[in-house]
């Protein structure tokens, strides 16, 4: 998972740069190399940090998901699209540009779950005041520019629609190292270039990857300045019993890894 980061500090670029630097095939490229082996763990249910922790605080984020329009945006090969059609979203709409993922999604999909290649920074095909409720799992650190996918989520929900965001944590994506001691054992996490908002690449599932690093002020500021009302911020952790099921989970007790964002448009 791209959470077990590597042992040395990544390289960094300003997002500034790499906006203008990282063009959308280039990424593209990066998701459809990631596919193969990103949908094989999927569909094997081994990928524990969302099967043992995160799955469930997003469904609570949700609520009642019943007889809703929803938007998954990012929402690579429709697993979560499932897990919300099987608790009864009368329509759900899976978008992703990695055309792999979203062949790999209609494989599955059923009467009530439909997928699109598109890109989630702009959704123009997407009439406004559209879903209920949008999701974004994961998906939004990979975006070289939120900013722009938070607005087109704005635009495309119905007035008091709500919309739902895991992040990594950006006390982790700053730098996601352990300090070890002479023994090689964690002592602590290290915070590091945490103002310096970039680029950063890591490898997941043997396969080169970029994803962007931003400060927890940068996020929130910019859900506010799309016009949403942040309701609640969650900072998943695990339990004792999740951890008997997923032993490699041990680390949520320590740190940070990911982030929940509740946001709501208003009704006026």
């Amino acid at each position: 998972d791209r959470v077990v980061m590597p042992g040395e500090r990544c390289p960094v670029i300003s997002i500034e740069r790499a906006v203008a630097r990282l063009s959308k095939d280039q990424l593209k490229q990066e998701w459809n190399r990631l596919s193969g082996p990103w949908i094989e763990e999927m569909r094997s249910g081994h990928n524990s940090h969302r099967k043992g922790l995160l799955d469930e605080q997003m469904l609570e984020a949700c609520g009642d998901v019943s007889g809703l329009h929803i938007l998954d945006s990012g929402c690579g090969e429709g697993r979560f699209c499932r897990l919300l059609v099987a608790r009864d979203a009368e329509k759900v709409l899976g978008v992703d540009l990695c055309e792999p993922m979203i062949l790999a999604a209609r494989e599955l999909q059923g009467e009530s779950d439909s997928y699109e290649v598109a890109d989630v920074q702009r959704l123009d095909h997407l009439k406004n005041g559209t879903f209920d409720l949008a999701v974004s799992y994961l998906n939004q650190c990979d975006l070289p520019d939120f900013s722009a996918n938070t607005r087109e989520v704005f635009r495309t929900l119905k007035h008091g629609g709500r919309f739902i965001v895991a992040n990594l944590h950006p006390m982790r994506s700053a730098d996601g190292r352990w300090q070890r001691n002479a023994k090689g054992e964690r002592e602590h996490d290290i915070v590091d270039e945490y103002f310096n908002e970039t680029e950063r690449h890591w490898k997941m599932m043997d396969v080169d990857f970029t994803n962007f690093h931003r400060s927890l002020a940068t996020y929130t500021n910019g859900f506010i300045s799309a016009g949403f009302r942040i309701t609640a911020i969650r900072e998943p952790t695990v339990t004792e019993d999740q951890l008997s099921n997923y032993a490699d989970l041990e680390d949520e007790l320590r740190v940070p890894n990911f982030i929940i964002f509740e946001l709501m448009k208003p009704t006026v």
